[in-house]
């Protein structure tokens, strides 16, 4: 997998929307976070666009995305927010100049569409917090994001959990959320979970939705070529009038009982304020035992 170069001071990062708009939501806490860490802004075209939902039309949102990637003055993309919209756009870049000069590329939720797309590519990508998110986002949140950015050791030690499966792993860390996953398999965007250690987090779904999307990939053979899995935030979740009778990491446990594999449950990233990063196609070492867990990611 290629790394994209690390940040350094002075460097542009581009602010953009490939999903859905962003007209009311204030930006500067973001922004005096990057002057702080030395770096310039640049707010793409799609910022304050207004397309129902959406950040403009696909074609706008397709084309402040290929600007930005082109250019070669800005050194990361960090979408502000999430929603749906980016797989009605990636198909219409062009990624001739990024593979000449790869970037960052930022955020999480809808944003897994890139993750996933970059990944097929053979490009790290980083699933972390984004601009509107930065007000309450936690300090350890923004602090990976910076090690993230910045090219710093990333590593986590997290406490035990007692729905954790123990073992250890090496492996390709892929994924994101969890609904956007599920919606890619069969396209030229989805991950080949061969030997991979997939990451899922996941907001606001029906819990029978949990179970359909994890037997997906259950059926489509992927747990069973993975090397481990991470779960996340299962946030926000809805049941039905009649319960489905398990929480969603419940539904977790017991479609992954039979396979052979770590797992740790509760990881802090996802659709919380606690969204710590990950550099996504970046080879990770995975450990879990009855003191806890630690994932700590390979240069």
């Amino acid at each position: 997998m290629i790394t994209p170069p690390y940040l350094q001071k002075g460097d542009t990062v581009a602010f953009l929307s490939t999903a859905r708009k962003n007209i009311t939501d204030n930006l500067k806490p973001a922004i005096d976070l990057l002057h702080s860490w030395g770096l310039e802004v640049k707010i793409g075209s799609t910022i304050g666009l207004d397309i129902n939902q959406l950040a403009g039309t696909d074609e706008q949102r397709a084309a402040d995305f290929q600007q930005q990637l082109d250019n070669p003055n800005i050194k990361a993309i960090w979408c502000v927010r999430g929603g749906y919209g980016t797989v009605r756009m990636v198909d219409l870049i062009d990624y001739t100049q990024f593979k000449q000069h790869p970037k960052w590329i930022v955020g999480f939720s809808d944003v897994t569409v890139l993750h996933e797309h970059l990944n097929t590519m053979g490009y790290k990508s980083i699933h972390g917090t984004m601009p509107i998110s930065i007000p309450r986002a936690t300090p350890e949140a923004i602090a990976t994001l910076k090690a993230s950015l910045f090219g710093e050791p990333l590593s986590y030690t997290l406490p035990p959990d007692p729905k954790n499966r123990f073992g250890t792993a090496t492996g390709e860390i892929v994924g994101g959320n969890l609904s956007i996953v599920y919606s890619l398999i069969g396209s030229p965007s989805a991950f080949d979970c061969k030997d991979k250690i997939l990451f899922i987090e996941d907001l606001d779904e029906y819990l029978y939705h949990i179970d359909r999307m994890m037997m997906n990939l259950k059926r489509n053979g992927c747990i069973e070529n993975l090397k481990g899995i991470v779960i996340g935030a299962m946030s926000g979740m809805k049941d039905n009038d009649i319960p489905w009778g398990k929480n969603a990491l419940e539904i977790i446990e017991d479609i992954t009982k039979t396979y052979k594999i770590p797992i740790i449950f509760n990881f802090p990233a996802g659709h919380i304020r606690d969204n710590r990063s990950l550099i996504m196609g970046s080879t990770v070492n995975m450990e879990v035992n009855t003191t806890g867990s630690t994932l700590s990611f390979q240069p």
